[in-house]
């Protein structure tokens, strides 16, 4: 029962409070970047770009930030730039957390340019098509989604339960067994009954059964239903994708 409520809270969470980095106007951008020796210019490409997409930067100290950040710190995103280079080719991989340290989005970009600083500088810009301009939410629309949180509390408390009286679909990849819970007619969840948190966030897309996915682990991927199963393109470390398919049990 406890680890339904966490799953519940979770999942409340995820419907109440926007994933997407750009509902957000502030980002702080670190003055180093841990994975890198040194800057390459770096963060000051970084800070030009979300400027550009009309983010406001804010210094790592929060003593200077505007008076609405300080009052509320989850109104910032903090920015992180890691070295994610392979043998042959420069790689960046551009993270965005929130204020409980949960990565909302990462976008991966890669280059074939040699030279550390032009490879670098090159794979950063190619993030850039994957993050959208500022549109942050704001003040009424937040107050509004507070009012309604113990209202979809209530709703997914009762799909769950519903869910696991019903005996809800079940699939497997041969290693763990996922529950597939039904949150709303465009949403559905994969859980295990040992985890807290979901293991995959399915959204739906435009086209049928293709759905845009959040894993558990922050990524964002695709989603799709094939000959029954549930397929999720696992990214890879190399910028390639993997294959893995649940099958319903």
């Amino acid at each position: 029962m406890k680890k339904l409520t966490i799953l519940i809270l979770t999942v409340c969470s995820m419907l109440a409070f926007g994933q997407k980095v750009s509902d957000y106007k502030y980002i702080s951008v670190p003055v180093k970047f841990e994975t890198f020796k040194e800057d390459f210019g770096l963060g000051e490409l970084l800070i030009k770009t979300l400027r550009a997409k009309n983010y406001t930067i804010v210094p790592t100290d929060k003593l200077q930030w505007p008076s609405d950040a300080q009052s509320n710190p989850c109104n910032v995103l903090i920015a992180d730039i890691i070295n994610d280079s392979g043998f042959l080719r420069n790689k960046v991989l551009v993270q965005f957390k929130d204020c409980n340290d949960k990565v909302i989005s990462s976008v991966k970009g890669a280059s074939n340019i040699k030279e550390y600083k032009e490879g670098y500088q090159d794979a950063l810009k190619q993030t850039y098509v994957s993050i959208s301009p500022a549109n942050p939410v704001n003040q009424v629309q937040n107050n509004k989604i507070q009012e309604t949180t113990t209202t979809t509390t209530q709703v997914v408390t009762n799909t769950v339960s519903t869910s696991t009286d019903s005996g809800a679909q079940k699939f497997s990849n041969g290693k763990m067994d996922l529950q597939r819970i039904q949150i709303d007619n465009g949403q559905f969840i994969l859980v295990s009954s040992n985890s807290t948190s979901p293991f995959a966030t399915f959204k739906a897309t435009t086209k049928n059964d293709v759905f845009r996915v959040k894993l558990q682990n922050g990524d964002s991927t695709l989603g799709y239903f094939e000959n029954g199963n549930i397929v999720i393109e696992i990214p890879q470390g190399n910028g390639e994708y993997f294959k893995e398919v649940f099958s319903k049990k």
